[in-house]
């Protein structure tokens, strides 16, 4: 016995800039990992700013700020006896480095340089980091004053190096190491380095967890090893919803695992491990005969021992079993990520008493309603659990007196404080829209304001026609294309600026204490990417919940809410046609969003993941659904969708420089902020589309030749 060792990783709900805050989140997960007897604790990458802070990393105070809150919590007397692991930046020489600190008892006895630079998608790490290209080389670091004063010297080292405790060795790779080809846990495992740490700033994606699990668990199971995967949790400011799920593997199994989604500021998650069981898994021959030719690793002494031995040992204390992962189905992923990301949003905007969204009766605002009111249910069962912290926050944004204790009971008295919704009618609107938002608004408890717009609309429009002399008219009333486009977005247009009013005025209106509302938008992902939407109308909003995820992920949350939440008014929505209902409604004819964009929702998910996903242009694009649509279409019918969707995407580009900040989902997301960096201004894609002509001409006429020769 003596080789059982219980150790901690963990997921911090940080803040960027937040460094206060921040740093008694550390504290409180050291202390927390201190009670539950572990002897080593791992956080997130860069918890001590918070991964987010994007350019702030550019500046010194970010620096300074990092090495003042590190002092903070080496001296706290709570963070003594436990060997740690925390992530901030490091200036050295001249150079910005993203680093792990990794200390005992007041002694910084390494600091870890990142090797490779996440610098895709969502990530800019090279804008504000370099890349520590020396693996396994080691220099003297000059400590600031402040830490010299603490720890009685001058310099520690810096650099890629492993620790060697008296009973084992760790060494840390952080989050897109672990996701290269020449990944560095390989070659620590070979140098005997038993305990690989991972600290992590990865963001949810819809369907992405499995893919970092394969990655965890094929580190340790072809190499053997106990791996700790800590990642931060929550909004940290921005469109990013960093989804926690803190992980402890041995060999290729998973004994721990945290919560994905939490309203949880700190959760801490610990297991015991037998280091035999790692020695006697590597124990092969050919894994023997690379290990002596393996480069090695420098090593830095720390005066611990992570296992007991001797009277020590508590025999009744056994190694953490392995446990089947928990994946969240995406309708969940979909209900409680973007509940979460809300709620921080919410509760660190200050001045701002809720939210208020202009409900259509459509599926995309319903899609947002249900998020809200997930957010509600999540929130009601931590109060009804006693999160203090849950509380709190709710009383605040509820304008409740400090000595108040009021705590919501169901998701309806919460949504009824802090949820406003509207439907703003016209003379094209359907009574089956207008009903449908009334019901839903009513089941789910938020404040509903039933309005009709037409005198303001009616007032525009006559305004323009005494300035002009002109009077512009629908389609269907003779107009032509450019006069009915107008006059629809003359109505989307105003429902923008009413939709701030009414945020603005509302809780005045009821009498409510606290600032106004924050306006939710409802544009999906598909209907940003093909240009279905308005510049400057109800999909300008302060943020959006749905803007990353695509119309057939939202029917499928849908239908999962409404059995799952026990609201059956949401199977209305599912069935209802998607319709503006901009334009007027006759006896023959009905607004279609799907006959008006030209293609099915399904098809421009399609497109996107080629555009994106597949980095494919008209061309690629075209060649590729040649073969995944033969037999559903015609290469006629291919060439016209693929043109048709380029163009489109190409002259709405421009939209997406000014479109309301979403929560990110979907891999295939067109928002321009820093995920799908394009020109919005595009000349016509005169080449592709005559290689795609010339493709068509040659395919149709093999066609027609086979069919005379039959």
């Amino acid at each position: 016995m003596g080789h059982l060792a219980t150790i901690a990783t963990c997921s911090l709900n940080q803040w960027a800039l937040d460094f206060e805050g921040n740093a008694e989140r550390i504290i409180e997960s050291i202390r927390i990992a201190k009670a539950k007897g572990a002897t080593l604790r791992v956080g997130p990458e860069l918890e001590i700013t918070g991964y987010g802070c994007l350019d702030h990393f550019l500046e010194g105070d970010t620096y300074l700020h990092s090495w003042e809150m590190l002092v903070r919590i080496l001296t706290h007397e709570d963070c003594q006896d436990i060997l740690l692991d925390i992530g901030m930046p490091v200036s050295h020489k001249n150079v910005r480095y993203n680093c792990r600190i990794i200390a005992l008892n007041k002694e910084i006895l390494l600091i870890r340089p990142k090797l490779f630079l996440a610098n895709d998608g969502n990530y800019r790490e090279m804008r504000y980091f370099t890349p520590w290209g020396r693996q396994r080389y080691v220099e003297e670091y000059y400590l600031p004053r402040m830490m010299s004063e603490v720890m009685g010297k001058r310099k520690v080292p810096f650099g890629d190096a492993a620790i060697s405790t008296f009973d084992t060795c760790i060494a840390a790779e952080t989050c897109e190491e672990l996701f290269t080809p020449g990944a560095p846990h390989s070659g620590m495992s070979l140098d005997g380095i038993e305990i690989l740490t991972n600290s992590s700033g990865s963001h949810h994606e819809l369907r992405k967890l499995d893919k970092r699990i394969k990655f965890m668990t094929n580190a340790t199971g072809i190499c053997g090893g106990v791996y700790l995967y800590a990642n931060q949790q929550g909004c940290d400011g921005d469109r990013l919803y960093y989804d926690g799920c803190a992980m402890i593997g041995v060999n290729g199994k998973i004994v721990a695992q945290g919560s994905q989604f939490s309203l949880k500021d700190v959760e801490v998650v610990t297991a015991t491990v037998d280091l035999e069981e790692v020695r006697s898994y590597r124990f092969q021959p050919s894994r023997g005969m690379q290990a002596i030719n393996n480069p090695v690793y420098p090593r830095v002494e720390a005066d611990i021992s992570l296992s007991t031995y001797g009277a020590d040992v508590d025999l009744s204390i056994g190694p953490t079993k392995g446990i089947e992962v928990k994946y969240h189905k995406p309708e969940e992923e979909i209900a409680l990520g973007p509940a979460c990301w809300l709620w921080d949003y919410l509760r660190r905007c200050g001045g701002v008493s809720g939210y208020f969204l202009p409900l259509s009766g459509g599926i995309d605002s319903c899609a947002t309603a249900t998020i809200v009111h997930s957010m509600c249910r999540l929130v009601v069962a931590d109060c009804a659990a006693g999160d203090e912290l849950v509380i709190r926050d709710a009383r605040r944004i509820c304008g409740e007196k400090e000595d108040s204790t009021w705590i919501p009971k169901t998701p309806q008295e919460l949504a009824s404080r802090i949820f406003h919704t509207s439907f703003m009618g016209t003379e094209n609107s359907s009574k089956e829209t207008r009903q449908r938002a009334k019901d839903l608004a009513d089941v789910i408890g938020a404040y509903h304001v039933d309005l009709n717009m037409d005198s303001i609309v009616k007032s525009v429009r006559d305004l323009f026609s005494f300035v002009t002399g002109k009077t512009p008219s629908f389609r269907v009333h003779g107009g032509s294309k450019t006069e009915n486009l107008a006059l629809q977005n003359i109505q989307a247009r105003l429902r923008m600026v009413l939709a701030y009013m009414f945020a603005q005025l509302l809780p005045w209106v009821r009498g409510l204490p606290g600032g106004g509302l924050l306006v939710l938008g409802s544009a999906n992902v598909d209907e940003s990417l093909r240009g279905y939407l308005t510049k400057y109308d109800c999909s300008s909003a302060d943020i959006n919940p749905i803007g990353g995820i695509s119309k057939t992920d939202l029917k499928s949350f849908i239908a999962y809410a409404r059995d799952e939440f026990k609201l059956p008014i949401l199977h209305d929505f599912i069935t209802a046609v998607p319709t503006a209902e901009l334009e007027p409604i006759t006896h023959n004819y009905v607004q279609s969003d799907e006959a008006d964009m030209g293609f099915t929702y399904d098809e421009l998910s399609v497109f996107g993941k080629l555009r994106k996903n597949h980095k494919l242009g008209p061309w690629g694009a075209f060649e590729k659904l040649l073969h995944e649509w033969s037999g559903v279409m015609s290469p006629r019918q291919i060439a016209d969708k693929t043109r048709n969707f380029f163009w489109y995407y190409a002259i709405n580009r421009h939209k997406m420089t000014t479109i309301t900040p979403a929560y990110h989902a979907e891999a295939y997301s067109p928002d321009d902020n820093r995920f799908d960096l394009r020109p919005f201004l595009y000349p016509a894609f005169s080449l592709p589309y005559k290689k795609i002509e010339a493709t068509v001409a040659r395919l149709m006429g093999d066609t027609d030749k086979g069919e005379k020769e039959a």
